[in-house]
């Protein structure tokens, strides 16, 4: 658990999506009118001084007030208009005009920010409905009011008024708006149960009456169940959003939070490079409307996913960039700004700015941070310090707590990670029962998020929402056919009324016709063998299927008694006090470890024939590390190409640099000498490969060739050379440099387009 992302999902608080910011919750505003602002004026221009000349005024007062930008013409456009209303409807003594005219004058004092004056009409707007039996408006005066208070359960309660009147009066789309912005105020306060249950309630009666734009609820959705870590629930709400936006033509800001909400689940889901993708989707309109809010928070977003590829430095430069180009005063913005330098100065071990952006954190959100929710960010990220600084007491408290949040939520995601760092936290304490306990609550949480039938789920969503896009442009195609058909035969029957007199032409057209039925006959015989064909590519895709599914569980079963051996050597490491016997032990654990990791890559991975080694070289390098605690003194660098081997030649590669390694790590630099080890693959000429791993430690001993030759390590390194045809060298000169030359084996091949990236 060494970075844990603060990552924001932009919430709505108007058509347009203005951001709230990372810990803000949502503040419902009045929605962008859709009158054409051209029409509205003519309409006004021609009608006579009555009720529907009001309606229109107070139309085109709406669409200025909510017109997208922040420009003072606007603004004293909709004051104007909404006064011309006002007198209009005293002089015809027209209530349901003059109470809108009072809503509507509040709305734009809060819009100019006079909010002490907003309120009070607010309040004005209101009894003048209570007073008046006005079911609807006295709705919409709840809704504005709930803009005015801060304290979210009486916020929800005034919502909760509002939609209670739109049922009433039978609004039944402003009752599914407030719903959906009830459901978006208990997704900012963490309530992601209640909010998805008012969300669907909200989604079932929107689609009661036909209402298309839907992206906005989808979105909502989306967050929710991210944070309910239901993360195919949440790529399913996502990829809806996006399809609806689009296929509505919604460039709006709205679909930047679209694209954010996309990149936060794929940012989960460990699929790097679509959260990159989503996320420059989403900066590219966030900057075209110059919305700085929400270009710091895609761009504190994209800070995250630096610090996950180990790139702190380029996330720093990001951050002062932001700065620089995008300054806010918001103080929740530079609390998140804090968070992340906090956590880079803790990834790199500079632990003095790290505890001054901890207090400045501690001080603001409190030691179980929950002031303005995201706690669990807060949280797992305060355990991290307090384990790298050796707090056991304080961490403990915390993860506890931490472990809590995430079940009562249902994030196993998070939970898998807390058990992680509470394993580790044990095995430092000598708490070894304690220890495996967690290890194993690690492995079962983090296998049901991340377990094959969920990612064939999600895989499966995005063919289908990729298949969709494509099926558009079939059905573009298929409907240019059609017209095309339909004038060819308008032409043809243009042509037999005027030659149908013919008898030449009569005996013609009856070839043609016999010519017909031949061709018909062929291409329905051509329609039967493609179904044919279609039936046995359906058979075989299952079949397909099935194989890779029964594969990836075999790796998925080896992977996990691997495990489970491991598990119980280190319980029996415990009750042994033979150095030796527990050396062995460890050593057989590491080898084990090193396979282990090539069958939970195959598992995890689309392509079952081939590993990444250059992934694999890091994940055992830091998982050695990690055994070791060799940070201190040996600095490992890595200089590894992309190389994809079969497991044949994987596994037998891996054991070696296992061996290697450890051996550097045990005797090259005795007494905490300082030095460097590095672990060289590259490709030497078509599929020849070339692993060095050198160190500049002590080196061998001038004795080593009568005393170690016959060692375990020594022999198993040369017998796995061996076993992949390749060619075993040592050289001891500033240290050992082991050189092993091998022949990639091409045999079962596959390609390897778009590995996972960790």
């Amino acid at each position: 658990m060494n970075f844990i992302p603060f990552i924001s999902a932009i919430k709505h608080i108007r058509i347009l999506c203005t951001a709230v910011l990372f810990l803000g919750t949502g503040i419902s505003v009045i929605a962008q009118s859709k009158e054409d602002p051209e029409q509205l004026k003519k309409k006004i221009a021609s009608a006579e001084n009555d009720s529907q000349k009001v309606e229109l005024l107070l139309a085109l007062s709406t669409y200025y007030l909510t017109k997208p930008g922040e420009f003072k013409t606007d603004l004293e456009s909709a004051y104007i208009l909404n006064i011309q209303a006002k007198n209009l409807s005293n002089d015809l003594n027209y209530k349901s005009g003059k109470g809108k005219a009072i809503l509507l004058e509040a709305q734009i004092c809060r819009e100019k920010g006079d909010s002490e004056k907003a309120l009070k009409k607010t309040k004005e707007a209101l009894a003048y409905f209570q007073k008046n039996n006005v079911t609807e408006q006295q709705g919409e005066s709840y809704n504005e009011l709930a803009v005015y208070e801060n304290d979210p359960d009486k916020k929800a309660i005034l919502k909760e008024k509002a939609i209670q009147l739109f049922k009433k009066s039978g609004a039944k789309e402003k009752q599914a708006t407030t719903l959906k912005e009830l459901g978006e105020l208990y997704s900012s306060n963490e309530n992601p149960d209640k909010a998805d249950a008012v969300l669907q309630e909200s989604l079932a009666l929107y689609k009661t009456i036909h209402f298309t734009e839907l992206q906005g609820v989808y979105n909502i959705l989306c967050e929710v169940n991210t944070q309910k870590g239901n993360y195919s629930e949440a790529l399913k709400y996502a990829l809806l959003a996006e399809k609806t936006a689009l296929a509505l033509h919604d460039n709006s800001l709205q679909l930047s939070s679209v694209y954010n909400h996309a990149a936060v689940v794929y940012y989960y889901l460990r699929q790097n490079d679509k959260a990159e993708e989503y996320w420059y989707k989403a900066l590219e309109i966030a900057k075209y409307y110059k919305d700085t809010e929400y270009v710091r928070t895609i761009a504190e977003n994209l800070c995250s996913l630096l610090i996950r590829q180990k790139k702190e430095n380029d996330a720093l430069k990001l951050i002062k960039e932001m700065q620089v180009k995008f300054p806010t005063s918001n103080v929740e913005r530079k609390m998140v700004e804090n968070y992340l330098l906090f956590n880079i100065y803790r990834i790199q071990e500079n632990i003095p700015k790290a505890t001054v952006y901890y207090k400045i954190l501690k001080d603001y959100y409190g030691e179980n941070a929950d002031r303005n929710g995201n706690s669990v960010a807060i949280l797992r990220s305060f355990a991290s310090y307090q384990y790298q600084i050796k707090k056991y007491d304080d961490f403990y408290r915390t993860i506890k707590h931490l472990d809590a949040l995430a079940a009562a939520s249902g994030n196993n995601n998070i939970r898998s990670e807390s058990h992680l760092i509470w394993f580790k936290a044990d095995s430092s304490t000598g708490d070894y029962l304690g220890a495996i306990k967690h290890y194993q609550l690690y492995k079962s949480l983090s296998d049901s998020v991340f377990k094959g039938e969920k990612s064939k789920q999600i895989n499966s969503l995005q063919v289908e929402f990729e298949s969709e896009k494509k099926d558009k442009n079939i059905d573009l195609l298929t409907q240019e056919a059609k017209l095309q058909k339909i004038q060819i035969q308008n032409d043809t029957v243009v042509r037999y009324v005027f030659i149908g007199s013919v008898l030449v032409l009569v005996l013609f057209l009856a070839f043609l016709y016999n010519s017909f039925r031949s061709k018909k006959k062929k291409n329905e015989e051509l329609e039967i063998q493609r179904q044919q064909i279609n039936e046995q590519n359906e058979l075989n895709k299952k079949m397909l299927i099935e194989k890779e599914w029964l594969l990836k569980e075999i790796h998925h079963r080896v992977k996990n008694n691997l495990q489970i051996v491991i598990s119980l050597l280190n319980t029996q490491s415990a009750y042994l006090d033979n150095e030796d016997a527990l050396m062995a032990i460890q050593n057989s654990q590491h080898r084990m470890h090193a396979m282990s990791l090539i069958h939970q890559k195959l598992y995890q991975s689309d392509n079952l024939a081939n590993i990444d080694m250059s992934w694999y070289i890091y994940e055992l390098i830091s998982y050695m590390k990690e055994c070791f605690d060799t940070d201190k003194n040996i600095t490992f660098i890595l200089d590894t190409e992309k190389v994809y081997l079969d497991v044949a030649q994987a596994v037998p590669l891996g054991l070696i640099i296992n061996e290697a390694i450890n051996n550097a790590i045990k005797y090259a630099f005795p007494s905490d000498r300082m030095g460097e080890v590095m672990i060289s693959l590259k490709n030497i000429g078509e599929n020849n490969y070339q692993l060095i791993i050198t160190d500049n430690g002590v080196g061998l001993p001038d004795h080593f060739e009568t005393l170690e030759r016959n060692s375990l390590g020594m022999n198993l390194m040369i017998g796995l050379s061996d076993q992949i045809d390749g060619t075993f060298n040592m050289e001891n000169n500033n240290g050992l440099t082991i050189t092993i030359a091998f022949t990639r084996n091409t045999e079962f091949e596959e390609s390897s387009e778009n590995p996972e990236i960790i």
